[in-house]
């Protein structure tokens, strides 16, 4: 029995310093450790030794059980060690590199135009009112005045998903959803993306941004959206911008303008940035209609207002100065990087 377990002992010795990885170490204390294991084997055999043998030979087979288990956690420790210092050396990292510039990105020329606008009419106590961008034609177009057969309609021609429901044209109708509800007075600007049938070009798409403003209360008058609107040309251009008004017209406004900024570019002297106008078309505006005040449940001989709207690109495109709609659209990160 002895010579048996000198034996096991030599064996397992050879094997566990022979060993390279530690898979291999568990492989080797399962033969000689486990359940089925050489040790295992030899104390099932006790019951042929002699009754007087056995507390000696059950201690040898301790002894050898610790031995190979103390030179199984040695060689253990060992490899672990070497692992790890191969490991150091195929990661290593030189900290004298330079390091690798994060690509943090930023915001569009539009979010940039967009939050300009919000913080120059919320600053006169304006508050922004979201809606549908697909939207009931009652909303998008009769409730502005423009019912069934209006020449207006056919101008903006627009996306219809079916005979009652469209891809909004503009964001007048969240207007009409905020004056039915009856809260008055009314001072909101409605931001949004809004649907036309455009071809593309430098200055038109099938789908842009437009931000409306309204308000709805006693005795307002065309003076005090004259002095809104200027007030925002120069907050937005410039104290020294000039603003002018031209009779036009629009369904839902009367009566109504389009007003024009004086070229921030040249001063009003003409260049060819306002074409030589010295003038840049900028938005268009008017009082709100009377009929439209009916129609939202307001009544026209109490309450009056003024509505106006510009086209978000429109405003990015003047304050970048880029002459092509389409460069806001495309992605391009050489262009986006200059904002």
């Amino acid at each position: 029995m002895k010579e048996q377990l000198e034996k096991i002992k030599e064996e397992a010795v050879r094997q566990i310093e022979a060993s390279d990885a530690l898979d291999r170490l568990n492989e080797i204390r399962v033969a000689y450790l486990g359940k089925k294991g050489e040790l295992t084997g030899v104390l099932k055999g006790m019951k042929n030794v002699a009754p007087e043998d056995r507390p000696k030979v059950g201690q040898m087979v301790n002894e050898v059980r610790e031995m190979i288990e103390a030179k199984l956690e040695e060689t253990k420790q060992a490899l672990a060690k070497k692992a790890r210092e191969a490991q150091m050396k195929a990661e290593v990292i030189d900290v004298t590199l330079p390091a690798r510039k994060a690509n943090v990105g930023h915001r569009h020329p539009n979010t940039i135009a967009l939050e300009e606008l919000e913080r120059i009419f919320t600053g006169m106590g304006y508050e922004v009112v979201e809606g549908p961008e697909i939207e009931y034609d009652e909303y998008n177009f009769t409730k502005l005045n423009i019912p069934e057969g209006h020449p207006a309609k056919d101008e903006q021609d627009t996306f219809y998903i079916n005979k009652e429901i469209v891809l909004r044209t503009q964001t007048s109708p969240v207007q009409a959803r905020t004056m039915e509800k009856g809260k008055l007075p009314i001072r909101m600007i409605s931001p949004g993306r809004v649907f036309r049938s455009d071809e593309v070009d430098a200055t038109h798409s099938p789908s842009f941004h437009q931000v409306e403003g309204l308000v709805i209360d006693r005795n307002i008058t065309f003076a005090d959206l004259k002095g809104t609107l200027a007030e925002f040309a120069r907050e937005l251009f410039g104290e020294d911008t000039k603003v002018k008004f031209r009779p036009h017209h629009f369904p839902f406004t009367e009566p109504s303008a389009e007003m024009d900024v004086s070229c921030f570019k040249c001063g009003g002297k003409g260049c060819r940035f306002c074409k030589g106008t010295g003038w840049i078309e900028i938005l268009g505006c008017g009082m709100v209609h009377p009929h439209v005040l009916e129609m939202c449940g307001i009544d026209p001989e109490a309450y009056t207002g003024f509505a106006f709207g510009v086209g978000l690109e429109r405003i990015a495109l003047l304050k970048y100065e880029i002459d092509d709609m389409r460069l806001l659209y495309e992605n391009d990160v050489r262009f986006l990087r200059q904002f």
